[in-house]
């Protein structure tokens, strides 16, 4: 994960919210969405995918499949920047199409999601279809965080 603090941008809320097609948790709130994965039935999490690193757990599949814990919040694509993600409720206040290109120019991974709070770049091309061998997986890699 880096920081995108290098880029000149301020962001802003969207004048129209985006259709959610990814729940992003941080945190402790990262835990509990993990948490909320294991107790779904396997019908359910066989529509959606994972990726996750120390800091952020990111599960992306259909608005009627996302699942949801207090404190979720969640993501969509960029139709202006094919491969970006973001925020359904947050914008740059830059054009996007540029903002796209900058950063999928950057980073040598795609596609990107780009957060807002804390302020960060995620690749999410390691994301796995959502399993029990994946979340604990998961797991594992947040042991002694």
């Amino acid at each position: 994960m880096a920081t995108a603090t290098a880029i000149d941008w301020n962001w802003q809320v969207r004048r129209e919210p985006g259709q959610p097609q990814a729940a992003v948790a941080w945190g402790e709130v990262a835990a509990r969405l993990h948490a909320r994965l294991l107790r779904m039935p396997e019908d359910q999490t066989a529509q959606l995918q994972a990726t996750a690193n120390r800091d952020v757990l990111i599960v992306t599949g259909n608005a009627d499949d996302l699942p949801w814990v207090e404190g979720v919040d969640y993501a969509c694509t960029e139709p202006a920047a094919p491969g970006l993600w973001l925020p359904t409720s947050w914008e740059p206040d830059a054009p996007l199409d540029l903002m796209g290109q900058a950063l999928l120019g950057r980073f040598a991974r795609a596609p990107l999601l780009l957060w807002h709070a804390p302020r960060a770049v995620v690749p999410l091309d390691r994301s796995l279809p959502v399993t029990a061998r994946h979340l604990q997986r998961i797991q594992d890699g947040w042991a002694g965080r």
